[in-house]
């Protein structure tokens, strides 16, 4: 029998108020999933494309210029060490939040709201998330610029204008168009990456011996925890780019026991791992400015299109050079801000729908990031990189910890948590104080250090202590609460599992009566007062509440 419910048609019932406002509102959810689980019939790529799709948003250049701050303030075993020291968190954290979202095909804000935060209370890490997006893709836009200026003579005020405006044809399309563009230019990009490192090391093997004993400007060479910890605290902002990862990886296949090893193969690669080759891009940073360092000196050494000149011009003919370095910039800045642009256009339309119950399309968010990454670009964000991101990594840690605390130990340890992700209105509750309360905590302590409100020595801690009290202060929560705040009803009102046999999301259709469109089953919920079914986004923005399922 089928599940697809027979109904009035849509126009002979009255539309609720803040319903999705017309059909181009309801076909853009649908061409990429805003909002929503992203549902079996769409997901048609195979794990290696879905994995090559999101490893090439990895091709960003922040990690040599990141990677190069850090060694030239600290040195090449503080910054080695602090590259490590991060990457192992990243990984640890990232692998179960890159599995929730493959096997259950969600995006980060949506996994959030089941693991510890409520419905209302992920719009806080969604926040967090969509700043991350605008402030990484200023800082890939201020490297593109300045790849312009070197290689055009444009004025980097143009450049940021040009950086910022050529990804929006291709944001347009979403995920069609982002694994077309990422699966074609990887090859290209990975050439001009690695071949001039090669060539600069085989020539002259004296340059790895420089580059390891390089003893930083504020040192003298030796290992230094608190170094190696505000270097960490640096290489840790980058913590939240596992959202990105999951904004593909919620596109990957049904896991079954044909495809079981690809499957995990593309989950473990490209969710946490990306984290390697981000890593070892933060070391051939280091490696780079030490070797161009001096020529260009300190203030130029930390930027990608100067080291890539360096490092094209032991190799390359004088006026091929700047032509080689500026094509690989524009190509990596074009890969990685088409990703910043789609994630960010995600997060913040979540975060305005939820609160304001109105979905006015993807694509006016896209312009909302594309403005904020614009203003911080004229205000030249690069010559106060570090700063910045070490803000902004006690956040970053603070919710990401939270969640994969909650995934690993509340759910499979404590048993507190539903193993299972829920993310629609009506089965949640507005605020889970478990992550909430472990979010604002971790956080707000961790900011305090680093602006030395609780001391000098402790500052250079504050990466260490957002983790440290994300990772206690979230099961003591939940067994505080005993759970109570995880759902507001357990049975949404349809029969059928939201599950197959297999363990993977149901496929089974139905309409919702609101917008007459069909989903599948995962993301639909009974509707009591019309005795039939709606689907997560019409949830959404029902501002009335009579599609909301009682307690």
């Amino acid at each position: 029998m089928s599940t697809t419910q027979s109904r009035p048609s849509a126009a002979t019932e009255p539309e609720p108020d803040g319903a999705p406002q017309g059909g181009g509102a309801v076909r853009e959810t649908l061409e990429d999933y805003t909002l929503r689980f992203a549902p079996r019939s769409y997901r048609r790529w195979t794990p290696m494309v879905v994995a090559t799709t999101a490893l090439g948003g990895i091709a960003y250049m922040a990690d040599f210029s990141i990677g190069a701050g850090i060694g030239l303030s600290h040195g090449t075993g503080n910054a080695l060490l602090a590259i490590g020291v991060a990457a192992v968190l990243i990984f640890v954290t990232g692998f179960p939040l890159a599995y929730y979202g493959a096997r259950y095909n969600l995006d980060l804000d949506l996994i959030t709201r089941g693991a510890g935060f409520g419905y209302f209370g992920s719009v806080l890490t969604s926040v967090i998330f969509a700043s991350f997006t605008f402030i990484f893709f200023a800082l890939e836009g201020s490297i593109m610029a300045q790849g312009l200026k070197l290689g055009l003579h444009l004025p980097l005020w143009i450049g940021y204008l040009v950086s910022t405006f050529m990804v929006i044809p291709l944001v347009i399309y979403g995920m069609k168009a982002l694994s077309k563009l990422q699966v074609w230019t990887t090859p290209v990009w990975l050439l001009l990456m690695v071949g001039p490192l090669v060539y600069v090391v085989a020539e002259d093997p004296g340059t790895v011996d420089r580059f390891l004993a390089y003893a930083g400007t504020s040192g003298d060479g030796g290992i230094n925890t608190a170094s190696v910890l505000l270097g960490a605290g640096v290489c840790l902002s980058l913590i939240a780019q596992i959202g990105e990862q999951i904004d593909y990886l919620r596109f990957m296949p049904p896991r079954t026991d044909k495809n079981r090893r690809a499957w995990w193969t593309a989950v473990v690669m490209a969710g946490p791992g990306w984290v390697v080759l981000g890593a070892l891009k933060q070391a051939i940073g280091v490696f780079l400015a030490v070797y161009i360092l001096s020529g260009v000196g300190p203030a130029a050494a930390t930027e990608p299109i100067q080291q890539f000149r360096g490092a094209f011009d032991a190799m390359m003919p004088s006026w091929l050079v700047v032509p080689l370095a500026v094509v690989l910039v524009v190509i990596s800045q074009i890969k990685i801000n088409v990703t910043n642009a789609y994630s960010g256009s995600l997060a913040w339309t979540n975060s305005f729908t939820r609160v304001t119950r109105r979905y006015p399309g993807r694509m006016v968010f896209v312009l909302v990031n594309l403005g904020f990454a614009l203003a911080l670009m004229e205000a030249d964000m690069f010559s106060f990189l570090n700063d910045i991101l070490s803000f902004y990594s006690n956040c970053a840690i603070a919710w990401v910890v939270t969640v994969a605390t909650d995934i690993m130990v509340n759910k499979y340890v404590l048993k507190l948590s539903p193993l299972q992700p829920e993310f629609r209105r009506g089965m949640l509750y507005a605020v889970n104080p478990v992550g909430v309360v472990s979010f604002v905590a971790a956080s707000g302590l961790s900011i305090a250090m680093y602006f030395h409100a609780l001391g000098d020595t402790l500052q250079p801690y504050s990466p260490v202590a957002a983790v440290v009290i994300a990772f206690v202060l979230t099961p003591v929560m939940a067994l505080m609460t005993r759970g109570k705040y995880y759902l507001r009803r357990t049975d949404d009102g349809i029969a059928e599992p939201l599950l197959d046999e297999s363990g993977n999301p149901s496929a089974s259709p139905y309409t919702c009566h609101v917008c007459a469109q069909e989903y599948e089953r995962p993301d639909v919920t009974a509707c009591v007062t019309h005795e039939a079914h709606v689907c997560s986004l019409c949830l959404s923005t029902d501002r009335s509440g009579e599609h909301v399922l009682p307690v």
